[in-house]
């Protein structure tokens, strides 16, 4: 009996962290999935064996590098005015490309990622390159750089990246990196 306990368990947390793997690698400001994963992450925490098993249900939120004032939850444009509503006549949704440029703390940034201040230095210069040669910038972006994304509607990305990829014009790349949970992004709107 005991035995069968320990795989339930087991494979419960297996599960858990799964789904917030799954979960963690959507974009989740303002989307149900952030909910989804602050429920995983009560259930793993409630198990005995959860948090040694599965580190990443209980980690925090990572803690942006000293050397640059953190965002405010990225509800900021770049110029650090407030995220402005979108205008009326904005897409539902757009096609679009981005440059990642990783740092410390950042979602999914290696071990080894250069530190917020050097992150923002690089994304300026891809910048440059990616208003020539989107696809060039992308070549020389981190992992997750790509030329199409595909189609994201409202409400999925974080409010900063929303508000500046709907107002583009097809085929205009944002005029400054913005920074986003997973690293300064470079966007261009291709649709």
């Amino acid at each position: 009996m005991q035995r069968n306990t320990a795989i339930a368990v087991g494979l419960l947390v297996a599960l858990c962290a799964a789904l917030v793997f799954v979960l963690g690698r959507s974009k989740t400001t303002g989307s149900p999935a952030r909910a989804n994963i602050a429920s995983a992450r009560s259930l793993a925490s409630a198990l005995p064996s959860a948090s040694a098993a599965t580190p990443a249900l209980s980690a925090s939120a990572p803690t942006p590098s000293a050397d640059l004032p953190p965002s405010e939850g990225f509800d900021v444009l770049p110029d650090g005015r407030k995220v402005p509503e979108l205008p009326s006549g904005s897409p539902k949704q757009v096609g679009f490309g981005v440059v990642v440029v990783a740092y410390q703390g950042a979602q999914a940034a290696p071990l080894d990622a250069r530190n917020k201040a050097e992150a923002k230095r690089r994304a300026e210069g891809l910048l440059a390159d990616a208003k020539l040669d989107f696809a060039a910038a992308v070549a020389k972006g981190d992992r997750g750089s790509t030329a199409d994304a595909g189609h994201v509607p409202r409400d999925v990305l974080e409010p900063a990246v929303e508000y500046l990829l709907f107002t583009l014009k097809k085929g205009d790349v944002c005029a400054e990196p913005i920074d986003t949970p997973r690293g300064y992004w470079i966007v261009r709107r291709n649709d």
